[in-house]
């Protein structure tokens, strides 16, 4: 339901059919960027194989998704599960016009994957990422307590990130979590989840997902939530990343 109703904002009143295929015109499709070799995996309790990695995100890619983000170039030491992500580019059989992008978080993990396409460069047509994905919380407290910074500081680290990257030719998308509610103070002023779209947007983003992480929006919610964004960044500039909480059920 509220998936539905931000879809309704963002798309307008005109019917509009699901696809996958990047052959179709914007006007026809939804995007959908498949996030679970990423944000799904890096949640299991145990590090899960390379193999399996590759194998998901090849049928993934057999399914006719055009882009799959396919994991992390965080330290290992905190994320796990996301070790081996370079290894995991590596070995996917990448199709025709599909994307696999990764989640940089840092100038270490922008730094690390810049290396991984010099030495790939001679070895492969095609370049094993054309994207990186940056996140920012609309929440002091998350930003805190999930990179040990102020929004403020988190959007200064990425910068000179996000400048270097598209000098090297990546596009840069960036996520914005906790843009409905905060786990640790409760709900998010509509209003800081449009300052830091509007920072990430003057980034150079060329695409925002917005993140209800807890899964407590409501239509109304999101609705509020997205006036406020829309007053600074266009709709087709938008994604949404919607969780399931305990409000709704299946």
């Amino acid at each position: 339901m509220v998936l539905t109703k931000a879809l309704r904002l963002w798309v307008g009143p005109s019917a509009r059919s699901f696809a996958t295929s990047s052959s179709r015109s914007a006007n026809e499709f939804i995007k959908i960027v498949e996030v679970g070799p990423r944000d799904g995996l890096q949640n299991e309790k145990t590090s899960i194989p390379t193999s399996v990695k590759v194998d998901l995100i090849n049928r993934l890619g057999q399914s006719g998704l055009s882009v799959i983000e396919s994991g992390s170039f965080v330290s290992p030491k905190w994320v796990p599960q996301m070790a081996g992500t370079a290894d995991v580019l590596k070995q996917i059989n990448h199709m025709p016009n599909a994307s696999y992008s990764v989640l940089v978080p840092n100038a270490k993990g922008l730094e690390t994957l810049l290396a991984l396409l010099s030495t790939s460069s001679s070895t492969t047509s095609n370049p094993l990422t054309d994207e990186i994905a940056v996140f920012v919380a609309a929440s002091e407290s998350f930003s805190k307590a999930n990179i040990n910074c102020s929004i403020a500081e988190s959007l200064s680290r990425l910068e000179p990130v996000v400048r270097e990257a598209q000098e090297n030719g990546l596009r840069v998308r960036g996520y914005v979590s906790t843009v409905i509610t905060c786990p640790y103070e409760g709900k998010i002023i509509p209003e800081k989840v449009k300052d830091v779209v509007k920072a990430l947007d003057q980034l150079g983003c060329y695409e925002i997902s917005l993140g209800d992480t807890v899964g407590t929006g409501t239509p109304v919610t999101v609705e509020q939530m997205l006036d406020k964004v829309m007053q600074v960044v266009p709709a087709k500039k938008l994604a949404a990343h919607v969780s399931q909480g305990p409000s709704f059920g299946p």
